[in-house]
């Protein structure tokens, strides 16, 4: 269900209608989340109701304003993706919130508590198309004996009736409904538009428009399902059984949702990862495309982070599950894309506000052209009355209301198979005006994970003996740096002696005994705090530090006897990420906490425009306020948390492996799912990409109706034309947006 959103000035966007509508909407773009009262009042309570005919904006308009008039209703929770209306209120029960739905054509049926009505939310409706058919050949009569003139009149008006009645009733209804609150929705405007054809004798083409508008009702609701079954396949990444081992060690299979944190679960080769879990047992490659979008099988082994939804690919894993089946990544991934399509693009708010004073405009129009020409210039009453008929068809701004929401889930739905996930049509399209990218260095543009790059003996007495002798220290200390040390003496298999009189030596390095010696083993300032420096040996530590790369010695009491370079190397993503950003326009700049050489040595590497070191939290956020001042579009890359400050200020946020991290889904505004930047510029891509196709839809909707208003004037027009030129651009804006669902 959706929530409420942040006050923070780059979250506060109202939540728009949700983009699966799947009826033509001409009616008003109302907030998914709508406060109805000023304060909500402690006592109050959260009922949920699935309603299948709930989903499209001009429902979701209709109950909004029957339930903004009951007394007790503090506020409405629309979520369109899953037919479900949340309503937070003071009532005893909720047979007046029943009732008051019941009364628009609508069922409300209750849900249990623990239900977010996610379960069955992507199956289409059913339909049946004969009635249809025989419509339309009742339609296809009526036209061929009108226009062969060898039949009585009340047998083209008997065919026609037939035709109108038995596949637009439905239209009808909604219709009256939307009439009786004062809504001029697709359907009011349709059934008037038919009623005064028949009025006025045009029992054919009536008939046609109505058997006409419900085909094109009917396989446009079948396109806008492609965007809801890409949002509703999510669901069905993760199986719902898991083979669970018993108290008695029996393995037994459970639905995925009974099965509690902290249970053992077995997976064989080729099935679905039922939970996300830890490895305890096994060794196998695994499929996480689902989740990170990663192209390459997965290497696992104990200790590793398993993810539901992720196919296990070569040998059996055991598991223990660290997540429930509903807080599982892949949930909150699919929880994510689902509230994110409640905050309204611009130009989606764009459209919302131009539909509503569109509509009535037209219909105002409409009116004046039926009746002013006849009075006032002598003109035919049949003709112009039909002039007007047909500008009420022409009045209803589907395809434009419809461009925005399909192409914009279309984009969240094909970020989401690459891995990225975008909180927001806001941030789907605001990625294509960032012209300078913040990044944080560890993590982001390195791995993280410090490994020994060099290492050089200054004492010819300890040859073959230093690294031992600095791993057998470093092998005490939890420090990044010694960790690298030790790591790279295991890799080579040496022997390590033991460490007595142990200490750390807080910012500066360790100390111990070995074989009855004292040894040190720390940084530049260990070494001028024990006297032990020298001109020679700072010309070789600058050099190395100019590299950015930390430098470690090994001493005795007599002076160095070795040194030992530490760095976080870059990934080979992030020199291609770098390149790629340059090429779409974007400046970089890299703020990191680490000194200035450090910075601008891996800035160097990678081809980083900028570099800022020795950077606090708010040093960093200073540095995007800057990038601001100086007029630029920001963006910046971090881990979610640690930069917080900065990521809330810019632009957008974008979170590092957010699959790994248990807060980034919900701290970001675009979560990159694995730690591959290569994804920003795929976003950036995928983002102006969408804007065009925006771009397109509008011009397209405007633009057809402009020519369309401009032939009815002129007396051109006809009213199945009309019917033809505004669904036909309809299904023509939708299905351009489903181009961004294509690989």
């Amino acid at each position: 269900m959706n929530q409420p959103v942040s006050p923070d000035h780059k979250h506060d966007h109202a939540h728009g209608h949700e983009p699966h509508a799947h009826s033509c909407c001409a009616s008003k773009a109302t907030p998914a989340l709508v406060q109805l009262t000023e304060k909500a009042s402690a006592q109050a309570q959260l009922s949920r109701f699935r309603i299948e005919a709930m989903d499209c904006p001009t429902e979701q308009t209709l109950i909004q304003d029957k339930l903004g008039k009951l007394a007790g209703i503090e506020q409405l929770e629309f979520n369109l993706i899953n037919r479900v209306l949340g309503v937070r209120h003071t009532l005893t029960g909720t047979a007046e919130i029943e009732r008051a739905i019941d009364s628009l054509g609508m069922k409300a049926e209750p849900l249990a508590a623990e239900d977010d009505g996610s379960t069955n939310a992507s199956q289409p409706s059913k339909t049946r198309w004969w009635p249809l058919a025989l419509s339309g050949i009742a339609a296809i009569a009526a036209e061929i004996v009108h226009f062969s003139g060898k039949a009585p009149e009340w047998v083209v008006a008997a065919l026609a009736l037939a035709a109108i009645l038995g596949c637009g009733l439905g239209t009808y209804k909604k219709g009256w409904i939307a009439l009786k609150n004062r809504n001029l929705n697709i359907n009011a405007l349709m059934s008037i538009a038919v009623t005064g054809a028949v009025l006025i004798g045009q029992w054919p083409e009536a008939a046609m428009v109505m058997v006409l508008f419900t085909i094109a009702e009917l396989i446009e609701a079948r396109s806008l399902d492609r965007a809801r079954n890409a949002i509703g396949g999510l669901m069905q990444l993760a199986p719902d059984l898991a083979t669970v081992q018993q108290a008695d060690g029996q393995w037994r299979e459970l639905d995925v949702r009974e099965v509690s944190i902290g249970a053992l679960v077995r997976v064989r080769p080729g099935e679905r990862i039922g939970l996300d879990g830890e490895v305890i047992s096994g060794q196998s490659s695994v499929d996480q495309a689902p989740i990170t979008g990663e192209s390459l099988p997965v290497e696992k082994a104990v200790g590793d982070k398993l993810f539901a939804g992720t196919i296990n690919q070569a040998g059996a894993l055991e598991y223990r599950v660290t997540a429930a089946a509903g807080q599982s990544t892949l949930a909150r991934i699919i929880k994510a894309v689902e509230e994110a399509q409640g905050a309204r693009a611009p130009t989606q708010r764009f459209v919302d506000q131009f539909s509503r004073i569109y509509t009535p405009v037209v219909f105002a129009v409409a009116l004046a052209v039926a009746v002013i020409p006849p009075l006032f210039m002598a003109g035919a009453w049949f003709d112009w009355i039909y002039r007007a008929l047909v500008l009420l068809v022409v009045a209803c701004p589907c395809a434009l209301v419809i461009s925005t929401p399909v192409t914009i889930v279309s984009g969240l739905a094909a970020a989401a198979r690459k891995g990225i996930l975008i909180k927001g049509g806001v941030y789907l399209e605001g990625g294509r005006k960032l012209d300078f990218l913040a990044l944080d260095k560890t993590g982001t543009i390195t791995h993280g994970k410090p490994v020994q790059t060099d290492s050089k003996v200054l004492d010819p007495l300890f040859e073959g003996r230093a690294q031992a002798l600095a791993a057998s220290l470093a092998a005490r200390s939890d420090h990044p740096v010694s960790g690298a040390i030790a790591l790279f003496a295991r890799e080579k298999d040496l022997a390590l002696s033991e460490v007595s009189e142990f200490a750390a030596l807080a910012g500066r390095g360790v100390r111990g005994d070995i074989e009855g010696q004292t040894y040190h083993l720390g940084n530049h300032r260990l070494v001028e705090e024990l006297g032990l420096c020298s001109p020679e040996l700072e010309a070789q530590l600058d050099v190395l530090e100019r590299q950015g790369k930390t430098v470690v010695l090994l001493l005795d009491r007599s002076g160095p006897l070795a040194l030992f370079a530490v760095a976080d190397t870059v990934k080979d993503s992030s020199r291609q990420a770098i390149a790629e950003l340059h090429e779409l326009g974007i400046k970089t700049v890299m703020l990191t906490g680490d000194n200035p050489h450090t910075a601008q040595a891996i800035a160097a590497q990678v081809g980083i425009d900028r570099a800022e070191g020795n950077l606090l939290p708010a040093d960093k956020l200073a540095s995007i306020e800057r990038l601001y001042g100086e007029g630029h579009r920001v963006g910046m890359v971090g881990d979610g948390i640690n930069d917080a400050p900065a990521l809330a200020r810019a632009e957008i946020g974008f979170a590092m492996a957010a699959a790994g991290t248990d807060t980034a889904i919900e701290t970001a505004d675009v979560a990159l799912m694995d730690d591959d930047l290569r994804k920003i510029p795929a976003f950036v891509r995928l983002s102006r990409q969408s804007a065009a196709i925006l771009t397109q839809n509008i011009v397209l909707a405007l633009g057809i109706k402009a020519i369309f208003l401009a032939i009815t004037f002129a007396g051109m027009a006809t009213m199945w034309m009309a019917v033809f030129a505004d669904m036909g651009v309809s299904l023509l804006v939708v299905f351009n947006g489903l181009r961004l669902l294509r690989k």
